[in-house]
């Protein structure tokens, strides 16, 4: 039986960061191994709400690549590149875009929240490619026919629009593409270290490539058990960011830290000091493996362009038949 194709793609607007590996990119390494796999740095997509501020964008990019590859993204396994150096990308979404109600991205809901959030924020992103996020997520998928993306549970929308867009183009010209599921896997959540979704714009995130000092550091200021003043005081770990990290990086003692808690057995500084370096022990090979990579910058790029390469020759097949349904001279 032949694999399964995937598309999955990060914006590069800020540092990496613990949430991040886990909510989706440890994900994609436990799926490198059985499906045929297209991993995109969607430059692009992170023009809708920095497009003001660029500056950043090419550091952000290797950056990027540093922390997919040091996690574990074999590049022999898949193709991992840039989105804007495959221009199919732009053409089969201006493509779309002109088959695409404006009402059917209008009622998309996470439009009208995060043009909201983020306008609270004094960012104006209220243009026509922050509105067209939708189409050009669909163009990133179906340019390579790929029939399963990666998603949580908040980019469902998204991808239904994305169906909705294969069908009307399939029923208008001619069927090329698959109707693209959701993979629906089960990602832990991490908070921030003030108890919040962590998150860049709250300055609460713990960053992917952390040195063990940054990383202790971060530690020692997550927000524990609010009503726990003095530490003969009786704590609830459940309200307490530095047990959610217990959970996933601390698993084999997280029970007995919690009844030690309960009944104020220890206190907030030596469970930070344990939960750090559990941490640090945790993501060793990680860190190693991203000091390795640093010295070799222009690994990284070859492999960002290698991978454009490999893409760029599926994007092409896949153009030529859109054109030609479309009746486009070629």
């Amino acid at each position: 039986m032949s694999k399964g194709r995937i598309f999955s793609g990060m914006q590069p607007s800020g540092r990496f960061h613990l949430g991040n590996y886990l909510g989706a990119l440890d994900n994609w390494i436990n799926l490198q191994d059985d499906y045929e796999c297209f991993f995109s740095i969607v430059d692009l997509h992170a023009l809708t709400s920095t497009f003001e501020n660029t500056s950043r964008m090419r550091e952000n990019v290797l950056q990027m690549a540093l922390d997919w590859l040091s996690a574990g993204l074999d590049p022999e396994k898949n193709v991992i590149f840039l989105q804007s150096h495959v221009p199919a990308h732009a053409e089969l979404h201006l493509l779309l875009s002109m088959m695409t109600p404006l009402s059917w991205l209008e009622r998309v809901p996470t439009y009208k929240d995060k043009l909201q959030q983020l306008g609270d924020m004094g960012k104006e992103i209220n243009t026509y490619g922050f509105l067209g996020y939708p189409t050009l997520m669909t163009a990133d998928i179906i340019l390579y026919k790929a029939d399963t993306v990666p998603v949580g549970e908040d980019q469902l929308p998204h991808l239904e629009l994305s169906r909705e867009i294969v069908r009307r183009f399939n029923n208008l010209y001619r069927p090329i593409f698959p109707e693209p599921q959701a993979f629906l896997s089960k990602a832990s959540v991490l908070p921030g270290i003030d108890g919040r979704k962590m998150s860049k714009s709250y300055g609460n995130e713990i960053p992917f490539g952390a040195s063990p000092d940054e990383l202790r550091a971060r530690v020692r200021l997550m927000i524990t058990d609010p009503q726990r003043i003095r530490k003969t005081d009786k704590g609830d770990p459940d309200v307490c960011t530095v047990y959610t990290f217990h959970k996933i990086f601390n698993q084999e003692a997280c029970a007995g830290i919690g009844a030690r808690c309960r009944n104020a057995e220890i206190g907030c500084v030596d469970c930070k000091k344990q939960l750090a370096e559990c941490m640090v022990a945790a993501l060793s090979d990680i860190h190693a493996r991203r000091q390795d990579l640093e010295k070799k910058p222009e690994y990284i790029r070859e492999i960002l362009v290698h991978g454009a390469e490999r893409a760029q020759e599926t994007a092409s097949k896949t153009m030529a038949e859109v054109r030609d349904a479309m009746n486009l001279f070629a």
